[in-house]
């Protein structure tokens, strides 16, 4: 088992080799050919339709490069630990190779199985090295997202029992293309089960309060990870394995996703202002901000679906950099309730410049990459209403969600108020104020470039996500 300082340079070794290597399948992917490409298929159990096979495309390049940015970050910014750094490490890492796993399988019984292989140290992570009520939010986790992976479970189940029995099989590939050429006739209540499952584990509402307590407890590489990646596996699986299989469904069920996603944006938009306390306030902004991506998806449209996908990516980089900051805030001064903190601009520049980027970003200030995901999803709403005489459901979600950004604004500018601005707090004296160290700004200041170039130059994910998509 890897000790102390070791450890972390082995981690870090590792997840510096996954970035280099996704950055190289990026750069070499064929946007001419397009489709599945770096394809590697073993046989497992022929004859039940279930091959261990491995490729990427598009919009599985996108997540491979969001999850080893966001895991080279959170690894870089994990603070010594005296109790079990070897298993600290390796959890992250397993984390990590759960999400390379679940991005890249062509079979979604595998899909299924290694976003569970990442779930497990999770739980792990949250009940040994958390914070406040660990356990409780360990707990509360673990049977809040066990119980959408078990749904998840079931729709895959169905899904495959669907088809007839010579042609059963778990490969995405062929479960979409039997769908589409009429010869499986999977039923709508499929579509249900994979909603809701998946939609558990992207906190979508009603089924989103795992995630205020499971982020404010767990260590910040954890909440890094799970919130900006391991989240977006929901969406992921929506868009990987309902939607194409079942379109039909999707606009049968699109009121019913869009009062969903409105309650999203509203209702959690004016519960995260009620916070006063930066860890809550980001995690309930987590949840706030998932609505607009299930609008993206509800819409169906290309620029919509484009968007929602660039805002999987950009959002991902955002929250991540947001809580690397929420954690080394809490280990410098103990505390982090608005009332308690103010000034720290002063005594923290560039902790104070870095978390401005990082806010303003997550607001869809214009130049990050969240704007340019946002305002897709919008014109593609937009689109959808105007010239496609959609329901008023949509119309009123679109509303919802151009509120929703001033909502975000109100919020996130408060925060960044309350800590780093204003009269330097009376609990000062007890607080270690010193800035961040190299390495966390290393990882920080990665997270940050990357929303920028991918905000001046969103065509570097778009040309990638549309060659899937389209």
């Amino acid at each position: 088992m890897m000790v102390g300082a070791p450890a972390r340079f082995t981690a870090l070794l590792a997840s510096g080799l996954n970035l280099i290597l996704s950055l190289f399948l990026v750069v070499r992917y064929d946007h001419v050919a397009t489709g599945w490409q770096y394809l590697q298929q073993t046989p497992v159990l022929p004859n039940l339709g279930l091959n261990f096979s491995l490729g990427a495309d598009g919009l599985s390049l996108t997540m491979l490069l969001l999850t080893s940015l966001v895991s080279f970050a959170a690894i870089a910014i994990a603070p010594k630990t005296e109790r079990f750094p070897g298993l600290f490490y390796s959890c992250l890492l397993l984390i990590s190779g759960g999400l390379f796993g679940a991005f890249s399988s062509l079979d979604a019984f595998f899909l299924y199985g290694f976003h569970e292989i990442a779930l497990i140290p999770v739980f792990i992570m949250i009940g040994v090295w958390g914070s406040g009520d660990r356990q409780a939010a360990a707990w509360k986790a673990t049977l809040y997202l066990g119980a959408g992976s078990f749904v998840v479970l079931l729709g895959i189940i169905a899904l495959y029992l669907a088809a007839p029995s010579g042609l059963r099989t778990f490969d995405i590939r062929l479960m979409t293309e039997m769908s589409q050429t009429g010869i499986t006739h999977p039923s709508s209540n499929i579509y249900l089960l994979l909603l809701f499952g998946f939609g558990t584990l992207v906190s979508l509402f009603p089924f989103h309060s795992w995630a205020p307590t499971t982020y404010s407890s767990a260590p910040p590489s954890t909440a890094m990870l799970h919130a900006g990646v391991l989240k977006k596996f929901g969406l992921y699986g929506l868009l990987r394995l309902a939607m194409p299989i079942f379109p039909e469904a999707v606009f049968t069920f699109s009121t019913l996703l869009l009062i969903l996603l409105t309650c999203n944006i509203l209702y959690i938009g004016y519960v995260t202002i009620a916070q006063r306390r930066l860890d809550w306030t980001l995690s309930y902004s987590s949840v706030m901000h998932m609505g607009y991506i299930f609008l993206g998806l509800a819409t169906m449209n290309i620029i919509s679906l484009n968007g929602a996908a660039l805002l999987m990516f950009a959002h991902g980089i955002s929250v991540a950099a947001l809580f690397a900051l929420c954690g080394a805030l809490r280990r410098r001064t103990g505390t982090l309730e608005y009332q308690d903190l103010g000034g720290l601009a002063t005594k923290m520049p560039v902790m104070s410049v870095l978390f401005g980027f990082a806010a303003m970003a997550s607001l869809g200030l214009p130049g990050f990459a969240n704007f340019a995901g946002e305002i897709l999803i919008f014109f593609g709403a937009t689109a959808a209403v105007v010239m496609e005489h959609s329901s008023p459901a949509l119309l009123i979600a679109l509303v919802a969600a151009v509120w929703g950004v001033v909502l975000s604004a109100i919020y996130m500018l408060r925060a960044y108020r309350a800590i780093f601005f204003g009269p330097l707090s009376s609990h000062q004296e007890h607080f270690s104020l010193n800035d961040l160290t190299f390495s966390e700004r290393c990882g920080v200041i990665l997270l940050i470039t990357t929303l920028i170039f991918v905000g001046v130059y969103p065509q570097f994910i778009l040309h990638l996500v549309n060659t899937a998509i389209s």
